[in-house]
């Protein structure tokens, strides 16, 4: 761990956020120096941390010892350039054994992925994140999302129990319940907006004082979304909605066309720029040729943005 937790929280509150996707050769293979590759390119880019194996990422169809050298490979790159968070998550076991991981490799957080598959009352989260949380010594940002949604009572609870918890990215996309965290616990967090194509909310997170995001078409819009990121910062609305209009929504509207397409398309756009990671892993699918035509027109007009 090369950064201090103030260091952390200050990445998280300010600049655009990257969460690489994962290489995979055509065997379906942890490609490493592929990836080493991308992430190179990613820290050439003005980004304040960068978030590995994570839902672009497909954290949950990654092994821990993929997972062990997807990080690895990761601090190693990085070289203290930037924050490196991984994940962890799916139970309190393995979010533990994933964290230790993640600790061990070197890097200065974990994002924490709601527990796995079943519906959960608040004080059973409580507990979850809890655990998980006082097992590292790491940096740890609790992702909001699934079934894994904590109430505004509850985020205060585990920021009272939890020193190093230092931030809560939002997965679910709701306003009002954000707002109600943000005004309850304050700047004891860093707040940070992740529904997937988190563009398409930035304006309203940024209402809210949230004031970064998780974007996946970084992945291969790099320029466009950093350019983005940083007019709507200025309040440049003009040029934020004429890419919200010319890209992100019909962006959005073919990534609602079927389940698990925020990733798939992510992995497509990175092969038509010429910087393929393999297909996705089961049970996400690939899109189709004619998606992939649209998707290629979408990176052409995102050139001229």
């Amino acid at each position: 761990m090369k950064f201090s937790r103030a260091d952390v929280k200050q990445a998280l509150s300010d600049g655009l956020l990257s969460f690489p996707i994962t290489d995979f050769d055509t065997e379906g293979r942890f490609d490493g120096e592929s990836y080493r590759q991308r992430l190179e390119w990613f820290i050439s880019h003005d980004i304040s941390a960068i978030f590995v194996a994570g839902g672009t990422g497909e954290f949950f169809n990654l092994s821990l010892d993929e997972f062990r050298e997807i990080v690895r490979v990761a601090v190693e790159t990085v070289d203290g350039k930037l924050p490196v968070i991984a994940s962890a998550g799916l139970s309190v076991e393995s979010g533990k054994a994933f964290a230790r991981t993640a600790e061990e490799a070197g890097a200065d957080g974990i994002l924490l992925m709601p527990p796995y598959l079943t519906e959960c009352p608040q004080e059973g989260l409580v507990d979850y994140a809890r655990q998980i949380c006082d097992s590292t010594e790491l940096n740890v940002i609790y992702y909001n999302r699934g079934n894994g949604v904590l109430d505004a009572f509850s985020v205060q609870k585990l920021v009272a129990q939890c020193p190093n918890l230092v931030g809560l990215k939002d997965g679910k996309g709701d306003i009002q319940a954000l707002n109600k965290i943000v005004k309850t616990v304050g700047d004891r967090l860093a707040y940070v907006g992740g529904v997937p194509t988190a563009e398409i909310f930035a304006e309203a997170y940024l209402a809210i004082g949230v004031n970064t995001y998780s974007s996946a078409v970084f992945n291969f819009v790099p320029d466009m979304a950093v350019k983005f990121y940083k007019e709507l910062r200025k309040g440049n609305s003009e040029v934020v909605k004429q890419i919200t209009n010319d890209f992100f929504i019909p962006f959005v509207d073919l990534r609602d066309r079927k389940k698990g397409y925020a990733v798939s398309l992510i992995k497509a756009g990175a092969e038509i720029i010429g910087r393929p990671a393999g297909s996705v892993r089961a049970p996400l699918i690939m899109p189709t040729s004619e998606e992939c035509h649209q998707l290629e027109t979408l990176v052409e007009t995102a050139k001229q943005l």
